[in-house]
């Protein structure tokens, strides 16, 4: 039994019986970290010495009879946005490369209080800011299915880290797409809750009203097994919605006749690669043999919806990030002559090309005389796409359709581009504008051999039905067995 490559779901199944170790688990994920991830970079920081520490108390606790559930013990990566008390938080940012938070964001202390083991923080785009984790100011981080190209962003070293076995899964976050397309590209299982499913305390932020907390795994079991322990109200937190979080195992199940599926016509893009397109058309076909009735939708705004998360997200970052002036905590810059001449100096050499270009995007959308013909506009384009989804989800159950628009493209291919880079989300931002929850599982392989996802879109609070109908499709495939070649 190679202990890397056991799921959530299967480990915990071993430690609960007291056949498996979690000292001898965590030892060879961190064995694989150490040979794999040179190559990878899908940690920022890994934290060898606190990982075993915390595996021998679960281990101690679990041998004294109280195993507190099923992540107890069980070895997790951490995308770098989420505060971890005394231990760097950085936000794959030189902004914040030694910043040491002084408590733990909420989804950090609820692993924490479920006896997760936190291997590390996993890279990731500046300030979750990018489509390919190439923005990082600690490097690339690269896909282990073809190590010259990208695992996708903001959360692509969670993402990458899962498919090579560096973790049993990971938390990260989705503000346009961050968790499902990188998911997409390293052929592994990501979901972004509803909008305020999660609390977002503690979780550095980029876009106030679009960020979310999510999972990364090898399963949709596994999935169903984070998102227990990570859902819930938060009075730290007002966007968090206080309605009962429900057992999101018991949405397992294999059987989804009679559901109504909703396949929208524009989410099948001119330009599409052929073998996503052909990939997801077959995923389709599959869930309608599976006995659900598959109905062709139309989502009209669709076409907008690039263009106002790029109006709305700047936005927010702009304001978001002006606390980062050099003054109370984070980079400092040297030699400044004035009060002034330190935040500009500071700005200029701690913030990354990308994060510099949406902080400027932003501040000129909010400007004065700009507000009510950008930032106010885009606002009632949002509503516009959220009508679409509530006008579809009165006549279906679900929504299915392809991740992105294409597979895993090269490093550098796309950095001199930012529209080219900024299209790579066009299928999956509106889920965010919208604030729904949404599910991408693999449907299959390019010619290339690079893996090609499909989502499950869900109406607000109903991850039960996107849990549902993923699992359901991930049980008559065989994606989730094959491993990448790293």
């Amino acid at each position: 039994m190679e202990l890397p490559f056991l799921t959530i779901k299967e480990a915990s199944e071993l430690i609960k019986g007291k056949e498996l170790s979690p000292v001898e688990l965590t030892q060879s994920i961190l064995d694989r970290i150490e040979d794999k991830d040179e190559k990878l970079n899908t940690y920022i920081t890994v934290l060898s010495e606190k990982a075993l520490e915390s595996a021998k108390k679960a281990e101690e606790e679990i041998s004294r009879g109280n195993y507190i559930g099923p992540l107890h013990g069980i070895p997790l990566g951490l995308k770098d946005i989420f505060i971890t008390k005394d231990i760097t938080t950085t936000c794959g940012s030189k902004m914040l490369e030694n910043f040491i938070p002084p408590y733990n964001a909420t989804v950090t202390q609820k692993l924490l209080d479920c006896g997760a083991v936190i291997l590390g923080k996993n890279n990731m785009d500046e300030f979750a800011m990018g489509s390919s984790t190439e923005t990082s100011y600690f490097g690339p981080t690269s896909n282990p299915w073809d190590l010259k190209r990208v695992p996708g962003g903001s959360s692509g070293g969670s993402a990458s880290a899962t498919a090579a076995s560096l973790c049993l899964g990971s938390v990260g976050t989705d503000t346009g797409g961050s968790i499902r397309q990188p998911a997409a590209l390293c052929g592994v299982v990501g979901m972004k809750p509803t909008y305020g499913r999660v609390s977002r305390f503690g979780m550095i932020a980029f876009a106030s009203s679009l960020d979310q907390a999510g999972t990364l795994t090898k399963t949709v079991e596994d999935t169903a097994l984070i998102l227990n322990a990570i859902s819930g109200p938060d009075p730290r937190d007002s966007t968090c919605v206080n309605i009962p979080v429900p057992d999101y195992t018991m949405s397992l199940k294999d059987d989804i006749k009679g559901l109504k599926i909703g396949i929208p016509k524009e989410y099948f893009v001119e330009g599409m690669d052929k073998d996503v397109e052909n990939a997801s058309k077959k995923a389709i076909s599959m869930i309608e043999d599976l006995g659900a009735e598959v109905i062709e939708i139309s989502l009209p705004h669709t076409k907008y919806a690039v263009l106002t998360y790029y109006i709305i997200a700047p936005s927010e970052a702009s304001s978001n990030l002006a606390r980062y002036d050099g003054v109370k905590y984070g980079f400092r810059a040297s030699g400044a002559e004035s009060l002034r001449d330190m935040y500009f100096k500071t700005r200029a050499q701690g913030f990354g090309n990308e994060v510099k270009r949406r902080i400027m995007l932003g501040t000129y959308a909010l400007s004065s005389g700009y507000y009510d013909a950008y930032y106010l506009k885009a606002q009632r384009v949002r509503t516009l796409i959220k009508n679409d989804f509530d006008e579809a989800f009165k006549k279906v159950d679900a929504i299915v359709a392809p991740t992105t628009p294409e597979v895993a493209f090269k490093i550098g291919e796309k950095t001199q581009d930012p529209i080219k880079m900024y299209l790579s989300d066009v299928l999956t931002i509106p889920c965010n504008i919208a604030g729904l929850p949404g599910i991408s599982v693999p449907c299959g392989f390019s010619s290339g051999g690079l893996p090609i996802g499909i989502q499950v879109l869900g109406k607000p609070f109903e991850e039960e039905t996107v849990i549902h109908v993923a699992h359901a499709y991930e049980q008559h495939t065989d994606w989730r067995e094959k491993r990448a070649p790293v």
